[in-house]
């Protein structure tokens, strides 16, 4: 019997030209294997599915044995973050730009997908965040990301100024345009660019890093995975912070309210086909180049 029966498709949103094809390609192929394919809302539109069709994230969730992405890093995260409650492993077909964590090219649909439906794969389990914004009145906001929390100015030149707890116990008060708590998988997202650190996934840690400090000596901390990150908002800045997840969800900060942000409680569970290697990843999108040529004598 094979290990995935029910197969969900979730598809990048606001690129049609890009996206129908593959999208094609994938159902074809999927029917082919006898497999039962579900489409979220967008998949549905783009390939003019009959009214009813789409199926809720929820039911997505609950109903299939694999859910294949279509779509860039940005369309995984978002599944990764709807997905993780339920357990289900994620593939990830590239037609974005970098594609860290979507690593199936469209034209090795085939090649790729058949030893992954047979049970022939590498499993690789992210960990990601839980974040709570609480009010001064005590009224909570929880959200998720895979890649990072972002504490940021907004709508002002001037740096806000952030105070910072790990479990309880205050580490550093900071002026800057904000801070990005990171997990490993996220460390090759904004926090790099902020001059965080690269981080295998495999690691239980968290990456605290400062945008564009006023105090150079404020630099990127990793600290273990189960800490608690706290952060304020100090001064005349309260208006002008928001938080967002994953580059995706965004919340203005309230006044006075306080951040908390610890591990999630359950994984992004993604599938790679046989083979996948992270370094080799990194190398390929950071540039690194391959082996050096030997020395001539």
């Amino acid at each position: 019997m094979p290990q995935f029966n029910t197969v969900g498709i979730i598809a990048k949103q606001g690129d049609p030209e890009k996206v129908v094809g593959t999208l094609l390609h994938l159902v074809t192929y999927l029917r082919s294997r006898r497999l039962h394919v579900r489409l979220d809302a967008e998949s549905a539109h783009l390939l003019g599915a009959e009214v009813g069709a789409a199926v809720p994230v929820a039911q997505l969730g609950a109903g299939c044995d694999l859910v294949i992405v279509v779509g860039g890093d940005g369309t995984l995260l978002h599944a990764a973050r709807m997905m993780a409650a339920y357990g289900v492993p994620l593939v990830g077909i590239n037609l974005g730009r970098l594609g860290f964590l979507v690593d199936v090219s469209p034209q090795d649909i085939e090649s790729a997908l058949d030893p992954i439906l047979a049970g022939e794969y590498q499993s690789d389990r992210r960990a990601m965040l839980s974040v709570r914004v609480i009010a001064e009145d005590g009224l909570e906001r929880s959200y998720s990301a895979l890649n990072d929390v972002v504490i940021h100015k907004w709508n002002t030149a001037r740096m806000i100024e952030l105070e910072m707890d790990i479990n309880g116990v205050f580490v550093s008060a900071q002026r800057s345009d904000g801070l990005i708590i990171a997990t490993p998988t996220g460390s090759t997202a904004y926090a790099l660019s902020g001059g965080g650190p690269l981080v295998d996934p495999a690691l239980d840690a968290l990456l605290l890093v400062p945008i564009c400090p006023h105090d150079l000596s404020n630099r990127p901390l990793v600290v273990p995975g189960d800490r608690r990150i706290e952060v304020r908002v100090r001064g005349l800045d309260q208006g002008h912070v928001q938080v967002t997840c994953d580059g995706q969800a965004d919340l203005q900060l309230p006044p006075r309210a306080t951040i908390e942000v610890v591990r999630h409680p359950h994984f992004a569970h993604l599938l790679h086909p046989r083979g996948h290697d992270h370094y080799q990843i990194l190398r390929a999108k950071l540039g690194w180049g391959g082996h050096m040529p030997p020395l001539v004598t």
